[in-house]
């Protein structure tokens, strides 16, 4: 049985974050579609399915709670992975009670946020979920 390649949402206000996520996550396989709003991804999400995303906290127009809070109100149970460079007191708890798989941040190691990535998309593939190219 195949395996489906896997979609990860890119949401970061950062132009050069999100490229570099997307090099680096087309280059293990994955489909990438990237957002620059917490707005324009609200938008997309009944016509855009996911399978992972990768959130940015702190962005105009639409921030990463909002995200969080939209995801929570229409029962989505996609695994996000919160990427942030503010790690404020109570942010961790606050992200976790709006349902984040896991809050790495910012400069993230690789081998973390792929170790991160392939736990959250075996939760939403269970057995059918193999790991990509190395």
């Amino acid at each position: 049985m195949l395996t489906p390649i896997p979609v990860i949402a890119v949401l970061d206000d950062e132009p050069e974050w999100r490229k570099a996520l997307r090099r680096l996550l087309s280059g293990r396989g994955f489909r990438v579609d990237e957002y620059e709003c917490g707005n324009a991804f609200i938008a997309a999400l009944d016509s855009q399915p996911f399978d992972c995303l990768l959130l940015d906290l702190h962005m105009p127009e639409g921030n990463g709670f909002d995200v969080l809070e939209a995801l929570q109100a229409r029962q989505i149970q996609t695994p996000v992975i919160v990427i942030t460079a503010h790690d404020e007191p109570g942010t961790v708890e606050r992200v976790r009670s709006l349902g984040s798989f896991a809050f790495l941040k910012k400069p993230v190691d690789q081998g973390v946020l792929f170790s991160a990535i392939e736990a959250a998309l075996k939760q939403t593939f269970g057995g059918f979920f193999t790991r990509l190219k190395p």
